[in-house]
C-alpha cells in the first residue's frame, strides 16, 4: 500500500505558495507557468488556504471579478482538509472523493511538506495494478 511519503519521494515535495495579498492574476500566471492546478496560501509558513483552478472558475469568472485586482484572500478556500506523509493513498482518495476536491496539502512534523493530487493517487494506483498484472502474467506463464 503506497503512502503519501512514497508519492512525494517520486514527484518531489516542492510546494508553490503565495500570500493572501497576491492577486488572482498572479496566482493564475504562476499555476500556468508551473503546470499545476493549485497554489497554497501561507502566512509566515502557516497554511491559511488553497486556491485552485476550480476557485478561478467559480469564485472569480462566474462572479465577474477582476483577476488583476482581486486578492486571493477574497476567493481562496479556507476550510482545508490535510493529510500526513504517513497517510495511505486509499485514505487520501477517500477524503478527496467525499470532500469533492482534487488537492490535499500534506502537513508533517516540520510543517507543510507537499501536495497530493487526485492525479497522483490515480497514477500510483495504475502503477500498482500494472505491477500486479506483470506478477500474475509471470506466474501464469511459469505454470506452463
Amino acid at each position: 500500500m503506497s503512502t503519501v511519503r512514497d508519492v512525494l519521494k517520486g514527484k518531489g515535495s516542492e510546494v508553490i505558495t503565495l500570500t493572501a495579498d497576491a492577486t488572482v492574476l498572479a496566482a493564475a500566471r504562476l499555476m500556468n507557468e508551473r503546470g499545476i492546478g493549485c497554489v497554497l496560501i501561507t502566512n509566515g509558513g502557516a497554511l491559511e488556504g488553497i486556491f485552485t483552478e476550480r476557485d478561478v472558475l467559480r469564485r472569480v469568472v462566474a462572479e465577474g471579478r477582476d483577476p488583476a485586482t482581486t486578492p486571493l484572500r477574497d476567493v481562496m478556500t479556507t476550510k482545508l482538509m490535510t493529510c500526513s506523509p504517513q497517510a495511505t493513498l486509499d485514505d487520501c482518495a477517500s477524503v478527496m472523493t467525499s470532500g469533492g476536491f482534487r488537492h490535499l496539502p500534506v502537513l508533517g512534523s516540520e510543517g507543510l511538506c507537499g501536495v497530493v493530487s487526485s492525479r497522483d493517487v490515480l497514477a500510483s494506483c495504475v502503477a500498482e495494478q500494472q505491477t500486479t498484472i506483470q506478477h500474475l502474467s509471470s506466474y501464469v506463464y511459469d505454470l506452463r
